[in-house]
């Protein structure tokens, strides 16, 4: 349970910078580096989710890859 709370608290972290951005339409204070290099870190931290059985690492990861990802795409097509 304590690992859900976790995720949900980390993975909602995201959200208002992607409503920000849309809404804006500036990623002019977002690092591509750093999103692009957090990108491939979820991707592994899923594939450990797998290895190890553990669904919050899947789910939460998987839920904050979308929004992550979405934000470094806003960031290539609004450079």
């Amino acid at each position: 349970m304590i690992g859900f709370v976790a995720v949900t608290l980390t993975t909602l972290a995201f959200l208002p910078q992607v409503v920000k951005i849309w809404r804006t339409r500036s990623t002019h204070d977002i690092s591509l580096l750093t999103f692009a290099t957090l990108c491939a870190g979820i991707v592994l931290w899923i594939t450990y989710g797998f290895l190890i059985d553990d669904a919050p690492l899947i789910v939460g990861n998987a839920i904050t890859l979308v929004l992550a990802g979405i934000i470094l795409a806003f960031k290539i097509r609004y450079k």
